[in-house]
């Protein structure tokens, strides 16, 4: 069979760069003339953007006959400056190739007379968001806009498929698939752990042979370093990794450009302010997060792509895709947590193929140490991990009933085919079905006599239809799944002279300012002027300043990489990898203790400072780690065991009390998560705190009306009000159902802990020692100090940590 040709503008394009076409590009293409459906699993560098729009280009080449009219393509990521990234480099070869190709972004950020022109004259190519295509799904002309689509891109598909932006997506590929029959589904990856769930997510009705997965061309190797003290020891505690700066600042000299990734966005301010006050050459140092403003990241984004800066620290916010082809090197500060983002992240450094990527890992303790061993070894053999999936959320599914009614009437039963359409609602039933039918137009049973939460109604003939049409307005100014912390920007000047501004920061921490304290925000010193509605005035100060400490989930462990370090702490003979300090740390662990292998489930109990500790060293995460602590501490009061309290890192819990645990197993029985679970699940505020991101995004509670926005404290009370009455006269209402399931998965990791728990009874190994062990330092250093933000405590870790290693690795 002759190999299909492309058209001979793309085909001089390639020959005038001096480029060939690679085999997965060309694969992309062919599936496409072929009407088959595409999952591209390529390394950065690959062209893997270029391998998914090939097939829209090459529509637009004039030598191929009549060239389409109106939207041709949508193209979906996960980062509106991804979006952005996309749209500059899809420029070059519209231009260089002469293509009648329009190509725009959409995201919260558009101005609204072009979101409201894109409608009426959209471009041929759209760049958007999970969040902006739900919306514009929701306008009635979005039958006749998406009636000509062919091609929808899905980039980093990995990034949120398995989460609710990907429960949203899906839905949204299926009301696409409505309107336009003969759309063409392509989504791109560099980590995939396991193709063939994407494939099956990415597939119309399941049907995964429609899907044609393809392999990109191997790359070079990257090559990965694990940096160490000099002249020091790795150190016990702690996360910051600030022990690293002189090194790293003189690697910074020395490279072009540097790009540090730091797992949370405090890391990421304390990470920038060390490096700068070590910045004695005055070098551009930039930083770079998901709560600077607009103008401040487009700013940085800028600078990079120019190569106007020598080194940038940022969060998740630049994983992906960023094409800034001149990085030469790329730090990972504290341990990673998963081959497959840390693979991600070493992408960002050169992007091309044929050259390695260079990357710097910086443990902050020696069990990151092990842990970044642990991911290094991973990425030498291309080995990934990933989430897995899980049934949609109901939550969304209300969301998108809404946006289907304000877009036109709709059936029930042919609605609910379009969404059993998908994987993530496969399992829908119609008595599932009718609940949210039900609670979109009513509000649920307990709700049903408040006219406000009567949003759809049915009409004779069984339509539904908007109970009225004020509704769309309030759903389009209200839509969204990301349900941050609230917000308030930070701003120079005062209310009556507002100045610009500088990124947001968390209501709860800005309600506990007043005026004349001092923080650090975008690496500047800032002091408070005045808090008022929804915004922070600041003045520039050459006060000391503390430093914002920022909310939201810690990066989880993934279970692959727990299980690399588990299986090296019983590997004695790789020991000798490894520095003279850590390895010294395993053999006394080894000598006086257990090891806690793949198959072992160590508990440690010993006296220290006139308390009674319990370490369980269980390896899933520090969330599902503080959800053990609460539920152990619970079974402890009720037997009598008086505990203190406890604390967690990713791979052990400590935990203390006034008498000694001599039987842990019936700590540690499964039916914990039966008993204490739900009574701390439903009498502290986890239960709430998941309602009310579950009301904001199924609309049952409006963070926004026309002209004004609730307070995050608002919004509690409301979400609060109405969560009460529920718990009263319907606990089995469709968001408290929604709101367990959030409870048990991402707010807890139910899930892996209740692997531990089964297991726990087969594999425990209790020790009784007369002292603290050695393993047990990191988490034992941490005690009194874990509310506090990472980092800001190192310097007195380390104080503190010699003291209580030099007890655990006495020889008597």
């Amino acid at each position: 069979m002759d190999t299909p040709t492309l058209p001979l503008e793309i085909a001089t394009w390639f020959a005038g760069r001096d480029w060939r076409v690679r085999r997965h590009q060309q694969e992309m293409f062919e599936a496409a003339l072929a009407g088959d459906h595409a999952l591209l699993v390529a390394d950065t560098g690959a062209g893997k953007t270029l391998a998914g729009f090939l097939p829209t280009l090459a529509a637009f080449c004039p030598s191929g006959g009549t060239l389409p009219e109106g939207l041709h393509t949508l193209y979906v990521s996960p980062l509106k400056a991804l979006a952005h990234d996309v749209q500059r480099n899809l420029m070059t070869p519209v231009a260089e190739m002469g293509l009648p190709l329009t190509v725009e972004t959409r995201s919260g950020d558009t101005p609204s007379d072009r979101k409201k022109r894109q409608r009426s004259k959209p471009p041929n190519v759209l760049l958007t968001t999970p969040e902006s295509l739900s919306l514009l799904l929701s306008y009635p002309d979005s039958l006749t806009l998406f009636a000509g689509l062919q091609r929808i891109v899905i980039d980093e598909v990995h990034a949120f498929a398995t989460d609710k932006r990907g429960d949203l997506l899906a839905l949204s590929l299926a009301r696409l698939q409505a309107i336009a029959p003969g759309l063409q589904r392509a989504a791109l990856s560099a980590t995939l752990a396991n193709p063939e769930a994407f494939r099956a997510w990415l597939a119309p009705w399941g049907e995964i042979d429609r899907v044609r997965l393809v392999h990109g061309e191997p790359g070079a190797p990257a090559e990965v370093e694990i940096l160490l003290p000099q002249d020091a020891r790795v150190p016990w505690g702690g996360h910051a990794a600030i022990w690293a700066i002189p090194q790293l600042y003189e690697r910074i000299r020395a490279n072009r450009i540097t790009l540090i990734f730091a797992n949370t966005r405090f890391l990421a301010e304390y990470v920038f302010k060390h490096l700068w006050d070590a910045n004695e050459d005055t070098l551009p140092i930039g930083i770079h997060h998901g709560s600077l403003s607009k103008e401040a990241r487009r700013k940085v984004e800028g600078a990079m792509a120019r190569g106007e800066l020598r080194a940038l620290v940022a969060t998740a916010s630049l994983d992906l895709g960023i094409d800034w082809g001149d990085i030469d090197c790329v730090v990972q500060m504290g341990a990673p947590k998963g081959s497959s983002r840390l693979l991600q992240r070493i992408g960002r450094a050169n992007h091309r193929l044929d050259i390695p990527s260079r990357a710097l890992l910086v443990p902050g303790n020696r069990f990151e140490f092990l842990e970044a061993t642990a991911a290094k070894e991973a990425v030498d053999e291309g080995r990934r991990d990933g989430e897995e999936f899980r049934p949609g959320s109901l939550d969304v599914l209300a969301q998108h009933v809404m946006a289907c009614a304000c877009a036109a009437p709709f059936d029930g039963a042919a609605l609910l085919a379009e969404v059993r359409s998908t994987l993530s609602y496969a399992w829908l039933d119609e008595e599932a079905w009718d609940r949210v039918l039900q609670y979109v137009a009513t509000g649920g049973y307990a709700l049903r006599a408040y006219d406000k939460f009567r949003r759809i109604v049915q009409e004779a003939d069984g339509t539904w239809r908007l109970s009225h049409p004020e509704q769309a307005a309030r759903h389009r100014l209200n839509a969204g799944i990301i349900v941050d912390s609230e917000m308030l920007e930070v701003r120079f000047g005062g209310p009556n002279r507002p100045g610009r501004s500088l990124g947001r920061v968390e209501e709860r921490f800005a309600a506990a300012l007043r005026p004349g304290d001092t923080f650090q925000f975008a690496g500047v010193n800032v002091e408070v002027v005045q808090v008022q509605d929804m915004e922070l005035f600041v003045r520039a100060s050459t006060k000391a300043a503390m430093i914002p400490s920022y909310g939201g989930l810690r990066l989880p462990l993934t279970t692959h990489l727990a299980d690399r370090v588990r299986a090296m702490l019983v590997d004695r003979a790789g020991w000798a990898r490894f520095p003279d300090d850590v390895r010294e740390w395993l053999e006394v662990q080894d000598w006086r203790s257990e090891m806690p292998g793949p198959e072992t489930l160590l508990v440690e109990s010993f006296p220290h400072a006139k308390r009674e500790y319990t370490v369980y060293y269980t390896f899933i995460g520090w969330n599902a780690n503080q959800s053990l602590g609460m539920l152990i501490t619970k079974r402890m009061e009720e037997r009598g065991l008086m505990p203190g309290g406890f604390v967690a890192n990713d791979y052990s819990l400590a935990v203390w009390g006034l008498k000694p645990v001599d039987y842990p197993a019936p700590l540690l029985s499964p039916d914990i998560l039966t008993h204490e679970f739900v009574d701390w699940v439903t009498q502290s505020h986890l239960l709430r705190r998941a309602f009310r991101e579950v009301a904001v995004i199924g609309g049952l509670v409006e963070r926004q009306h026309p002209g004004t926005r609730k307070s995050g404290r608002q919004v509690t009370f409301s979400t609060d009000l109405i969560y009460d009455v529920l718990r009263k006269y319907e606990p089995d209402h469709l968001l408290i159902q929604a709101a367990w399931a959030d409870a048990r998965s991402r707010m807890t990791d139910v899930g892996r802990l209740g692997d531990l728990l089964d297991s726990a009874a087969a594999q425990l190994t209790h020790v009784r020692l007369e002292r603290v062990s050695p393993l047990a330092v990191p988490v034992m250093v941490m005690i009194g100090r874990e509310a506090l933000p990472q980092g800001s405590v190192d310097d007195d870790l380390l104080l503190e940590a010699e003291s209580l290693a030099g007890e655990a690795m006495r020889g008597d």
